[in-house]
This record gives structure tokens, C-alpha cells and sequence, in this order.
């Protein structure tokens, strides 16, 4: 990659969360975390309590690269069909067609995904993992760019189904918002004072242009030794004393495409062990299954922080 290359990305990248951050104040991070695991071609969880604009960072995305967008309203009476599409019998024609659901869209939108029953959510995993839909035995294509953000309220358990392990080891990165500074929530209420920023937010980018970043990401270079540093670090967490089970293989992978993406966003061609230190806690904590009494959510980051800061970080010259 030239440089001329790498300042063309720069400014695209930088063009999508300049975008997003005119609705969006003081979450700079997580419009980042979000882009890297949309051209990693990963998935994210929000966990957060409502209002703080996981809904308005999803529709802020979707309309900066021109994608379509679907909100699906999670319910325990949602069912599969309600987000795959269904058959129907067209009288004027004679025959079943075939009604698409709203999971054929570029940015998903699962609200409060915990909601629905565990035969619905596992309707999604086979959208998340292979995009594509299955519907009476017949295959459908998702649309690319795809990525489903799923969003669950971390304090109310009452009417609630927990995400299995294998549905959570699809999710790239689980990201908690939180509350924004003061002078960013008085930003916010500035701009809202007259109008939506959002309605009148414009496309920077395309849905190509993200796919060619998608292939241009894969390019970016990984010293061996950082490989080597991912699978020591995984390795790390599945003999930690409080851990029943620790980051899988698949997990180690999704660190692989995770890094190589933000360094790709960063405008680097090379990956450096910051980037894996960064994303640890994001692309792991939630991979992660406890021992019992070892259940709350800051235990999990905290196993990771602690194995990432007890692991020695290798130095090399991380371009070649």
C-alpha cells in the first residue's frame, strides 16, 4: 500500500466518523471500535442502559455509507420468520413468494436482542454467521456490507433470556457506551435544540467503498511474533484460575481480523501490539465463561486487563 493509498483511507475513514460524530458527541472511541468491526466483517453487541445512542450510532452509520437499515424491535412473541421473511401465497400468480423480513438490510439494528426467546435468537446466528437466510429449505444472500448491531440492557433480568456462549462468540466485539461527559450531553442538547442532526445527515461513503475496504484490511501486515503474542494471550486466559472456559480459537481469529482492521482505520499498514491491548477487552471479555461466583461483567475485562498486563509485550520492528 503506497502512500498515496494510505492517505485516501485516511481520509475516508476519517470522513465516516467525522460524519457520525455530528450526531454522535464524545464517543469518538466507539464510532471507531464500530467502523474496525465493520470492515473486520464482524458483528458488535451494545450493552448499555437506554438513551445513551446505541440506536442513533446504528442509523448514523447506515447512512453514512448509503447502507439500508432495519430495526427489529426484539419481543418475547418475536418469531423467526418475523426477521427472516416468510412464503406467502400470491392468488394472482398461483404460486408461493417469498416475503422478505428485515434482516435483509446492510445495518441491523437488534434491540434489545436478550428479549426474544432463545429459537428466535438462534434464527440470527445463522444471519450473523454464514449470511445468508434459510427459509423452507431455500437459500437467500444477505446484502453486503452486513453487520447486525444487537443492543441489551445490562440491569433488567425480568423478562429476559441470557445469549448463549455460542451466540455471544459470534459478536467481534461487545462495547459498553456509557454516559456522556457533561460538556458533550450539552453539545448534544445544542444540537438537537432546533432539528434531528441526524435527519439531515448525508452519505461520505458507499456500501463498495466498504467492501473494498473489507479486502484492502486483509492486506494490512502482522508480524509473525504478533501472531504468536494473540495465541499466548488466548492461551493465557484459558488457565486463569477463575475461568471455565477461556477465548477460543475462533476468538483468536476474530483478534486477528479485529487488529488488521484497526490498524487499517488508524491508517497504518502494519499491526503493533497496542492495537491488540486496545481491542483485548472488546474482541475478548465477552468470550469468556466464569466459574461460578465469578459472574458480574467488570470481572471478565478484568481478567483480560490483568492477562494482557502480565503477558510480555514483544518488540520488533513491526513493519517488515
Amino acid at each position: 500500500m503506497n502512500i498515496g493509498g494510505i492517505i485516501k483511507i485516511m481520509n475516508k475513514t476519517a470522513d465516516i466518523l467525522d460524519n457520525v460524530s455530528k450526531v454522535i458527541a464524545g464517543k469518538r472511541n466507539v464510532s471507531e471500535l464500530v467502523l474496525t468491526s465493520i470492515i473486520a466483517g464482524g458483528h458488535v453487541l451494545l450493552e448499555d442502559v437506554p438513551g445513551t445512542g446505541k440506536t442513533m450510532m446504528a442509523k448514523s452509520f447506515a447512512k453514512s455509507i448509503d447502507g439500508e437499515f432495519s430495526r427489529i424491535q426484539f419481543t418475547p412473541d418475536l418469531l423467526p420468520s418475523d426477521i427472516t421473511g416468510v412464503h406467502v401465497f400470491n392468488q394472482k400468480e398461483g404460486e408461493f413468494v417469498f416475503r422478505r423480513g428485515p434482516i435483509f438490510a446492510n445495518v441491523i439494528l437488534a434491540d434489545e436482542i436478550n428479549r426474544a426467546t432463545p429459537r428466535t435468537q438462534s434464527a440470527l446466528l445463522e444471519c450473523m454467521e454464514e449470511h445468508q437466510v434459510t427459509v423452507d429449505g431455500e437459500y437467500s444472500r444477505l446484502t453486503e456490507p452486513f453487520i447486525v448491531i444487537a443492543t441489551q440492557n445490562p440491569i433488567e433480568t425480568a423478562g429476559t433470556y441470557q445469549l448463549p456462549e455460542a451466540q455471544l462468540d459470534r459478536f467481534l466485539m461487545k462495547i459498553n457506551m456509557g454516559y456522556p461527559e457533561k460538556e458533550d450531553e450539552v453539545l448534544i442538547l445544542n444540537r438537537f435544540l432546533n432539528s434531528n442532526p441526524s435527519a439531515s445527515l448525508e452519505k461520505v461513503a458507499t456500501c463498495e467503498d466498504i467492501i473494498s475496504m473489507k479486502e484492502e484490511a486483509k492486506k494490512v501486515f502482522i508480524h509473525p511474533v504478533l501472531i504468536d503474542y494473540i495465541v499466548e494471550l488466548a492461551r493465557m486466559t484459558r488457565e486463569e484460575e477463575n475461568v471455565s472456559i477461556g477465548v477460543s480459537p475462533r476468538g483468536t481469529l476474530g483478534m486477528l481480523n479485529a487488529v488488521r482492521a484497526f490498524a487499517y482505520v488508524s491508517g497504518r499498514e502494519y499491526v503493533v501490539p497496542e492495537d491488540i491491548k486496545t481491542l483485548a477487552p472488546h474482541v475478548w471479555a465477552h468470550r469468556l465463561v466464569l466459574q461460578n461466583g465469578f459472574i458480574n461483567r467488570d470481572n471478565k475485562e478484568q481478567i483480560i486487563e490483568n492477562v494482557v498486563a502480565k503477558t510480555t509485550v514483544p518488540t520488533e520492528d513491526w513493519t517488515k
